[in-house]
């Protein structure tokens, strides 16, 4: 067996060197996102403790905003930005929140595990837990995709969400929601992101299998699908340079969306507002429709 596919025989894989400004610092990105709830909360999360990987910046950060103003405690997962992730804590906390940071790989399950222990460790229950870290990388042709990389981003966008939730089981109780991200790519596909679609096609058919799962115990389980959203992971490698030069432009709207945009669909599943929903993906996508 060669050297190169003995990768695929190892259960964790580092991150590549193929894209080394992955998965990047919303700090330096021009224009800023836009991450600012729209409306005063309503304490539809008090008292509630959330989990949010990539909760440093982008989609992520949104959520953790949005989730601390309607009274949640924060657990916020992410890589390294550690910038990124100390300015979304404060801005949790000036909300009110208590937040706890924790960094590293969620394709490593003992991380996985220990980010849960931490969690319970903190307030002794977790309420909702949001799936949302991704990780992608263009390629123009599929005999581009290495198996380094095939692996990298199966391992970071679905496996993750494995590991994670079967750390998390054991505390979810009645009434708990799990929201994974899931992408408009799954539904449309895209001609450059072949490995990162397959992923978002895993995820979308694992948050219905396990909201069949789960749903007897009262575990609801949904998914959000945003279309073309103006974070980090686009500029800062995951898309070529052809691609962000007319970013968005292609949706019904004419221009990609903003994380705040998309955090109340997150928002909306994780509290009661969504009680008779499980199983579903909701669509913010700048009006493309998807029959899915």
């Amino acid at each position: 067996m060669t050297e190169e596919t003995q990768t695929v025989d190892k259960a964790h894989v580092e991150q590549t060197s193929e894209e080394p400004k992955l998965p990047g610092h919303e700090s330096g990105l021009h224009p800023q996102p836009e991450w600012q709830p729209r409306y005063p909360g309503s304490g539809r999360l008090k008292g509630k403790v959330a989990l949010i990987t990539g909760g440093d910046s982008g989609i992520g950060r949104a959520v953790a905003v949005v989730f601390a103003r309607e009274g949640a405690n924060v657990a916020i997962a992410y890589l390294e930005e550690h910038d990124d992730a100390h300015a979304t804590r404060d801005m949790c906390q000036a909300e009110g929140a208590e937040v706890l940071l924790s960094a590293g790989d969620l394709g490593d399950p003992k991380h996985a595990q220990g980010l849960v222990r931490a969690v319970i460790d903190r307030w002794g229950r977790l309420d909702v837990l949001v799936n949302n870290a991704g990780e992608q990388h263009p390629d123009e042709d599929i005999t581009q995709i290495t198996p380094e990389q095939l692996q990298r981003t199966f391992q970071t966008n679905i496996f993750a969400m494995f590991y994670l939730v079967q750390a998390a089981r054991p505390h979810l109780g009645k009434g708990a929601a799990i929201i994974n991200c899931t992408s408009v790519t799954m539904y449309q596909g895209s001609e450059e992101l072949l490995d990162y679609s397959s992923t978002k096609g895993a995820i979308t058919a694992f948050t219905r299998s396990l909201s069949e799962n789960l749903i007897k115990d009262g575990i609801r389980v949904n998914g959000v699908a945003p279309g073309p959203i103006w974070t980090p992971l686009n500029p800062c490698g995951g898309a070529s340079a052809e691609k962000l030069e007319h970013f968005g432009e292609n949706t019904p709207m004419g221009r990609p969306g903003q994380p705040n945009e998309v955090a109340p669909a997150f928002l909306f599943l994780a509290c009661e507002d969504s009680s008779y929903m499980s199983g579903q993906v909701l669509h913010p996508n700048g009006g493309t429709i998807v029959n899915g």
